[in-house]
């Protein structure tokens, strides 16, 4: 874990992501990710400067017929409160819309969820397990699909809910992440859309790039984070 908590420490130094007295919400979807995620923060309290308090949160999107006593008895170990949060995303997303393309509405249904169990249980902030890979995959999705340049952010204040989204794992590698979490109780994904996503499309053009042009990966992720080296028009 040393490797993920030295990046984490990075992300919360430079993007002013944790401060004193935050009660934050880790969204624990049961994926290699929020489940990192959550033990990092929880080791991060030993040596932080800051007082924080955590607590973990799954929003349940198949209306209470999962079993995540795995999920509590990790939560338990770890000393971190659990909460359950059911919804009947699942059913409307897939079975009632039948989204050709459900992966946005679904996200966005599951965020409206975790928001109110945040603000029910006097969060301030609530924290996500995407990494470094996520944000340039994002990026790629924006620009390819949106036409515009755009990606995920360390840190957004949203103020509907007047609660800031705080992404920890920002600077972090997905390849650092999986090695660490072959020791955890990682829930193997059940969605429809798995593996068939533009996501997915996405993952396997930027490989496809580093495989053509190597290091391209590394040089793309510095060129998103870094936001001192853009040179892009600007405004008139």
């Amino acid at each position: 874990m040393q490797k993920i908590l030295s990046t984490m420490r990075k992300a919360v130094e430079k993007y002013k992501l944790i401060q004193d007295g935050d009660k934050i919400a880790v969204g624990l979807s049961g994926g290699k990710d929020s489940l990192v995620l959550l033990k990092a923060l929880k080791m991060f309290q030993r040596f932080n400067i800051y007082n924080y308090e955590i607590i973990a949160v799954t929003i349940d999107i198949y209306s209470g017929k999962e079993d995540y006593s795995h999920l509590q008895k990790f939560c338990d170990e770890l000393g971190v409160e659990l909460v359950i949060e059911k919804t009947d995303i699942h059913q409307v997303v897939f079975d009632e819309r039948k989204e050709k393309n459900p992966c946005s509405l679904c996200a966005k249904m599951r965020r409206g969820a975790l928001n109110s169990v945040a603000v029910k249980y006097g969060c301030n902030k609530i924290a996500l397990g995407h990494h470094l890979q996520d944000v340039v995959e994002t990026f790629f999705l924006s620009l390819l699909y949106e036409g515009r340049l755009s990606t995920m952010k360390p840190k957004s204040y949203m103020s509907n809910s007047k609660i800031t989204l705080i992404r920890p794992l920002f600077l972090t590698h997905e390849k650092t992440i999986r090695a660490i979490s072959k020791d955890f109780p990682v829930k193997k994904s059940k969605c429809p859309a798995d593996k068939n996503s533009k996501r997915q499309d996405v993952e396997k053009m930027i490989d496809d790039i580093n495989n053509l042009i190597p290091e391209s990966k590394k040089r793309i992720e510095s060129a998103i984070i870094s936001i001192e080296s853009y040179n892009l028009l600007d405004k008139e």
